[in-house]
């Protein structure tokens, strides 16, 4: 009994000590985790095919990967549609300007459409101004393209250069060219260019839509544009509702 005794105070001594070094070796379940330790034992990943490219994001009918081409391709629609309205209200505007109705079918000399007649100036690079013909004119029988400085000018239709010159009255840097259009004798005037543009000289041929000049502020001119002027069988007409009706 005595040697049970002894033993039991032997076991006893031993689990109080044993007990207190392993709760301190041991964490608790609730023990709090930081973030990183979550994310460390969570960690996904992605895997990519070798194959896989990078592809523009398709916008309605045009494809653009930044704001800017965004921007850039909406200007030019713009700029299209209002090329198309220009054309559309050109007889209305020639009416209004003149005085009086025009019959733009009268005006036609070709097929609009054809080729054969160009508009002298890019679609979308101005805005009509005034346009004048007749008694009424003030001696203004024309019309005036506002655009840009430096916008290239174009040759109406095929021809030959009848004038180019640096000076040419009030036109300040002016050329004309005279044409056959639809068996009719046509002359174009284009005036106020800008000093040292001319592309063509005096008895020189050129194509319809050739490079001939660029918009100026020259001779009896305030600001930046075209004077465009028609002439069909010596008489003038309106030059929108002209180039409307063979230009399309």
């Amino acid at each position: 009994m005595r040697s049970i005794a002894i033993f039991g105070a032997v076991g006893a001594l031993v689990a109080a000590v044993a007990l207190p070094a392993y709760a301190a070796s041991s964490t608790p379940v609730d023990a709090a985790a930081t973030l990183q330790q979550v994310a460390a034992g969570d960690a996904q990943s992605l895997v990519v095919a070798s194959e896989a490219t990078a592809s523009p994001l398709n916008r309605s009918t045009y494809s653009a990967t930044t704001q800017d081409e965004i921007d850039k391709k909406k200007a030019e629609e713009a700029a299209a549609a209002a090329a198309a309205a220009a054309a559309t209200a050109a007889s209305a505007s020639a009416a209004s300007s003149s005085g009086g109705g025009i019959d733009i079918g009268s005006y036609a000399l070709v097929s609009p459409g054809s080729g054969e007649v160009r508009y002298p100036l890019p679609a979308g690079s101005y805005t009509q101004g005034r346009t004048t013909v007749g008694a009424d004119s003030g001696g203004h029988d024309g019309a005036d393209m506002l655009a840009p400085a430096g916008t290239p000018i174009y040759a109406a239709a095929a021809g030959v250069v009848r004038i180019s010159t640096e000076s040419y009255y009030g036109y300040g840097v002016g050329i004309t060219i005279d044409h056959v259009i639809g068996g009719q004798s046509v002359s174009t005037t284009y005036g106020h260019m800008t000093y040292g543009s001319r592309q063509v000289q005096a008895g020189q041929t050129v194509a319809a839509g050739q490079l001939i000049g660029a918009v100026g502020s020259t001779g009896s001119s305030t600001a930046n544009h075209l004077h465009f002027e028609v002439h069909v069988n010596g008489s003038i007409l309106e030059p929108y509702a002209w180039l409307a009706a063979n230009a399309g």
